[in-house]
C-alpha cells in the first residue's frame, strides 16, 4: 500500500514538473509575441509621425520661400503691393461687392425650408446641446448663425485675458482635452462619458481644434457656444492649427469653402480674426500651466502675459516693425522707465479683460495700468488713435455695467463708428509683433520636449524647440509651479508623462492616424491637482479587433503611406543608389539600401527593420534595384496611364501645389482670376530671372484655363502642371524650365510655361 502510495505521488510530482515546464515555455512565447507585436507599433508609430512632420517642414519651407520672394520683391505699383498684403500677410481677405453685402450676418436670410439648429443670443445651455445632436445627426448650421456666433465669439475673446486663470474652487473638478483636430466623434464622447460643461464641470480644450478632420466647423461651434454660455467654466487655448496660414495646407480653408459656397469667405476672415484673439495659455490654482506645445529657454510668461496677443495673426511669418519703429519704441521705454510706476507681477491680470468690479476703485486702478502696459510701443499715438482707443474703453466699460446692472437690451447690436475690416486693417497698421513677441508665441504653440537636457530648435517640425527637463525645472522654480500640461503631440495611449512627471501630454483625438493607431485621452483634476488620465475608443470598430489586428491594420497603412513616400523620390533613390552600384551591375546590398534610404528621405527610421516588408530580397543579400523601382510604380494607381516619372513629381509635389494654390487664391473662391496669377507669375519670374511680359503672362493663362471660363480652378492649376512635367520628361533636359537661360526665355521659352 505505502509502495502504491509512492508511486502516485511520484507520478503528481512528474506532472507538476511538465506543468510547470509547459506554463514557462508559453509565458515565454507570450511574452516574445507581445515584444514583437510592440516592436512593430513602435516601428508603424515613427513611421506616421515622421511622414507627418516631413509635411510640417515643407509647409515652413514654402511659406519661407513665399515670405522671401515678398521681401526682396519691390512692387512696381500700388496694385501689386495690395495684392502681396493681401497674399501672404494679415489681410488675406480683400473686400469685394459679394463680401460687403455678406458682412452684415443680419442681412442673412434663413430659408423656411431650413431644418437645422436655430440661435438666439444670449445663449442658453439647450442652444449649445441642440447644437451637438444636430452635428450628430449630421445636420449643417446655417451661415447666419455661424457668422452670428462667430461674431459674439469675438465679443467675448477681446475681454479675456492672454494667460486665463481657473480655480478648482468654484467647482468639483477641472477637466482638461488636447488636441480634436476636426474629429467630432471624440468630442461627442468626451461629453458622454465626462459629462456636459456645466457650473460644476469646468473644461479647458488646448488648442487644435481644426484641420485634418471633416468636422471643424461643427467642433468649433460647440466649442464656443459652450464658451459663451459658461464664460467662467469653459475655457480655449490657442494651438498651432489656429492659424489662417495653416489652414490653407491641411484642409480646415477647404471645408469652410466646401460647406458655405456662399459665405465662405467672410466666415474664414471673421476666423482669422477670431483665432488670433483665442488666449495663449491656462493657470489652474496658480499652479499648472496648460499651453498647446511647451515652453524654451526664454520663455517669459510676464512678456506672454503683456503682449497684444491678436498681433500674432500667423506663426508661420513675423512680420516685424521697421527700424524707425523700433527706435521710436526704445524711445517709450526710456520714457516709460522714468516714470515711477511699480511694475505689476506676471500672474495679475495684464491683458484687455475688463476689471471685476468696475465700481471698486482698486480693481479699476489695476486695469487702468495693466492696459497701459499693453499699448504698443511704437511712439506717441496720434490724437485720433488715441481718442479711438479712449472711446472704445469708455464702450466697453459702460457696457459691462449694464450687464452688471441687468439693463442690456436682448438682442442689442452695437453700431460701430466705422467697420470692422477697416478698425483691424487700422490695428494691423499700428501694431506689429516684435521679433521677440513672435518667437515667444512660437515656441510655445509649436515646441516638443525631450529627454536630454537642454534646449535646440525643433527642426523636426520645422518651428519652436526641444526643450529638457532642465528648463522645465527652471521654469517651474521661477513662477512657482507644480507641472505643466500640454498636447501637440499624438502619443499612442493619449497621454504621456516626461521630465519626472512635471510634463503631462495629452492627445483627445483617438484612431489619429488610422483606426485603431492610438486611444485618446483627457486629464480630471481636482483641489489636490492630482490629475487623473481617462483613456477611450471613439471608434466602436477597434472594440471589435484584436490587438494583433488592430496593429496589423494600422502597420498595413503606415507601409502604403511609406511607399508612396518612397515613390515620390524615386528618381533621387535611383541617382543614390547608383552611387553604391560601383561596379555598375544594377545590385546593392541590403544595408547600402538602408542608407541610401535615409540619406534621400531623411525620416529617421529603421530601415533594416522594415526591410524585409519593403524589399524582396534574393539568396546573397543582394537587391537589384531598378526592379525594386518598377515595382514600387506599379503599386501607385493611375487612371490616366502616366508614365512613371511624372507620376512620382505629382506625388512628390501635389500637397505644396495645392497649397500653392490656396496662396494665390487669396479671396478663398477657389478659382485664381486673371489678375491673381499675374501677379504671382511677376513675382516668382523675378525670382528666377525670367523677362516675361504681361501680354505672354495673359496668355499662359488662357492656355491653363481649359475650359475658358477665366478663372483657373484647382484641377486645372495640377493639369497644368502635368502637362508641363511630361514635356520636359519627353524632351532634352536642356528644354526643361531649370534649365532655361534668363536671356533666351520669352513669352514661348519653356520657362514661361
Amino acid at each position: 500500500m505505502g509502495s502504491g502510495t509512492s508511486t502516485r505521488h511520484h507520478f503528481a510530482f512528474q506532472n507538476a514538473e511538465r506543468a510547470f515546464k509547459a506554463a514557462a515555455l508559453i509565458q515565454r512565447w507570450y511574452r516574445r509575441y507581445t515584444a514583437r507585436l510592440e516592436m512593430r507599433r513602435r516601428c508603424t508609430w515613427s513611421i506616421f509621425q515622421s511622414i507627418e512632420y516631413a509635411g510640417q517642414q515643407d509647409q515652413v519651407k514654402l511659406h519661407d520661400f513665399f515670405s522671401y520672394l515678398m521681401d526682396h520683391f519691390i512692387p512696381s505699383s500700388h496694385n501689386e503691393r495690395d495684392f502681396l498684403t493681401r497674399m501672404f500677410t494679415e489681410d488675406r481677405f480683400a473686400q469685394d461687392s459679394e463680401m460687403e453685402k455678406c458682412s452684415d450676418y443680419e442681412s442673412i436670410e434663413v430659408p423656411d425650408s431650413y431644418t437645422g439648429p436655430r440661435l438666439s443670443f444670449p445663449l442658453l445651455p439647450d442652444h449649445a446641446t441642440a447644437l451637438i445632436e444636430a452635428f450628430r445627426l449630421k445636420q449643417q448650421l446655417h451661415a447666419r448663425y455661424v457668422l452670428n456666433l462667430l461674431y459674439e465669439t469675438k465679443k467675448h475673446l477681446v475681454q479675456l485675458p492672454n494667460i486665463n486663470r481657473v480655480s478648482t474652487c468654484y467647482s468639483e473638478e477641472i477637466t482638461v482635452c488636447g488636441d480634436l483636430h476636426g474629429q467630432l466623434d471624440d468630442l461627442i464622447f468626451i461629453f458622454y462619458k465626462n459629462g456636459l460643461p456645466s457650473p460644476e464641470r469646468s473644461y479647458v480644450f488646448n488648442g487644435d481644434f481644426v484641420d485634418r478632420g471633416k468636422d471643424s466647423v461643427e467642433i468649433l461651434m460647440i466649442l464656443f457656444a459652450f464658451m459663451l454660455v459658461y464664460p467662467k467654466e469653459f475655457h480655449l487655448n490657442r494651438g498651432n492649427h489656429e492659424d489662417h496660414m495653416v489652414n490653407l495646407r491641411y484642409g480646415f480653408t477647404k471645408e469652410v469653402m466646401n460647406k458655405y459656397k456662399i459665405h465662405g469667405k467672410e466666415i474664414l476672415r471673421t476666423l482669422k480674426d477670431v483665432f488670433c484673439w483665442l488666449p495663449l495659455a491656462t493657470l489652474i490654482d496658480e499652479k499648472v500651466l496648460i499651453l498647446h506645445g511647451g515652453v524654451s529657454d526664454i520663455t517669459d510668461l510676464e512678456l506672454l502675459d503683456k503682449i497684444e496677443r491678436n498681433k500674432i495673426v500667423s506663426t508661420m511669418r513675423c512680420k516685424t516693425r521697421r527700424k524707425n519703429e523700433k527706435q521710436m519704441e526704445e524711445k517709450g521705454k526710456a520714457n516709460r522707465k522714468s516714470s515711477a510706476q511699480e511694475p505689476i507681477p506676471w500672474f495679475l491680470p495684464q491683458s484687455r479683460s475688463l476689471p471685476s468690479s468696475p465700481l471698486r476703485f482698486s480693481s479699476y486702478k489695476a486695469h487702468k495700468t495693466s492696459r497701459s502696459s499693453s499699448i504698443p510701443c511704437g511712439g506717441c499715438l496720434d490724437r485720433r488713435e488715441l481718442s479711438r482707443q479712449v472711446r472704445s474703453s469708455v464702450e466697453l466699460e459702460l457696457e459691462r455695467c449694464r450687464q452688471q446692472a441687468g439693463l442690456l437690451v436682448t438682442g442689442q447690436k452695437e453700431e460701430p463708428s466705422r467697420s470692422a475690416s477697416e478698425a483691424d486693417s487700422e490695428a494691423g497698421e499700428l501694431q506689429k509683433p516684435t521679433q521677440e513677441e513672435w518667437r515667444q508665441v512660437v515656441d510655445i504653440l509649436w515646441s516638443d520636449p525631450m529627454a536630454q537636457e537642454g534646449c535646440k530648435a525643433n527642426t523636426i517640425r520645422g518651428g519652436g524647440c526641444y526643450f529638457g527637463p532642465d528648463v522645465t525645472q527652471q521654469l517651474l522654480q521661477k513662477y512657482n509651479l507644480q507641472f505643466l500640461i500640454r498636447s501637440h503631440e499624438c502619443k499612442p495611449e493619449g497621454y504621456e508623462f516626461c521630465h519626472n512627471r512635471k510634463v503631462l501630454t495629452i492627445f483627445s483625438a483617438s484612431n489619429y492616424y488610422e483606426v485603431g493607431s492610438n486611444r485618446g485621452a483627457y486629464v480630471k483634476l481636482g483641489p489636490a491637482l492630482t490629475p487623473h488620465i481617462v483613456q477611450y475608443q471613439a471608434n466602436k470598430v477597434t472594440n471589435t479587433l484584436t490587438m494583433r489586428q488592430r496593429i496589423s491594420r494600422v502597420e498595413e497603412s503606415a507601409l502604403r503611406a511609406l511607399r508612396e513616400k518612397l515613390f515620390a523620390h524615386s528618381s533621387d533613390l535611383l541617382s543614390e543608389f547608383k552611387k553604391h552600384d560601383a561596379d555598375k551591375v544594377g545590385l546593392i546590398t541590403l544595408s547600402d539600401w538602408a542608407a541610401a534610404v535615409e540619406s534621400v528621405l531623411r525620416l529617421g527610421l529603421p530601415w533594416r527593420m522594415l526591410r524585409s516588408q519593403l524589399v524582396n530580397s534574393s539568396a546573397d543579400n543582394m537587391l537589384e534595384y531598378k526592379s525594386w523601382l518598377k515595382n514600387l510604380a506599379k503599386e501607385q494607381v493611375s487612371h490616366e496611364n502616366i508614365q512613371s516619372s511624372l507620376l512620382e513629381t505629382l506625388y512628390r509635389n501635389r500637397s505644396n501645389l495645392e497649397t500653392i494654390f490656396r496662396i494665390i487664391d487669396s479671396d478663398h473662391s477657389d478659382s485664381v482670376s486673371l489678375d491673381e496669377f499675374r501677379q504671382t507669375w511677376k513675382l516668382l519670374s523675378s525670382h528666377m530671372n525670367i523677362d516675361i511680359t504681361d501680354d505672354c503672362i495673359c496668355d499662359l493663362a488662357r492656355s491653363i484655363d481649359f475650359n475658358k471660363d477665366g478663372h483657373i480652378d484647382i484641377n486645372e492649376f495640377l493639369e497644368a502642371f502635368r502637362l508641363v512635367e511630361k514635356s520636359c520628361l519627353a524632351g532634352d533636359t536642356s528644354e526643361c524650365p531649370q534649365a532655361t537661360n534668363a536671356k533666351d526665355s520669352g513669352c514661348n521659352s519653356p520657362g514661361a510655361c
